[in-house]
């Protein structure tokens, strides 16, 4: 049976971000190293693509995102994981494919050691506070600050 696939047919090259979860490692096992990594893709039809996948996966087929990489040539990974989600614009198509281990390039960014202090209200929106901590819970009898 021919491969399955699903095609980007415009847009730009999808960007992947390398997945670092527990599950992943579960789903990639195999002869040769590789990673999963996820790619967000707008899409008129999620919910028919996933099924797409989930059909041939039943059947023990594999099915594969086919695009075009930066340069221009025509690239295929498999797709080992598949969603679709609403965004605000519109639906996505979230899939996970598995990179060969030599496909993966690092990109790093590095923050200017000044700006690293510069946003002290990055945690006001945050409530550190338990909500089953009472407050009479804390007695200072119980900690020697002598020493």
């Amino acid at each position: 049976m021919k491969d399955e696939k699903i095609t980007i047919i415009e847009g730009p090259t999808p960007t992947f971000e390398l997945v670092n979860d527990v599950w992943a490692n579960g789903i990639i096992e195999g002869p040769t190293l590789a990673n999963v990594a996820v790619t967000r893709l707008r899409t008129f039809n999620g919910q028919a693509l996933v099924e797409r996948c989930y059909r041939a996966w039943n059947s023990r087929e594999p099915i594969n995102l086919e695009f075009r990489d930066s340069a221009g040539l025509t690239m295929e990974v498999p797709i080992v994981a598949a969603r679709s989600a609403d965004g605000n614009d519109g639906q996505l198509l979230l899939l996970w494919v598995r990179l060969p281990e030599d496909e993966v390039e690092y990109e790093f960014t590095f923050q200017d050691e000044n700006e690293i202090f510069d946003d002290e209200d990055d945690f006001d929106d945050i409530d550190f506070e338990d909500e089953n901590e009472d407050e009479d819970d804390f007695d200072e009898d119980d900690f020697d600050l002598s020493a």
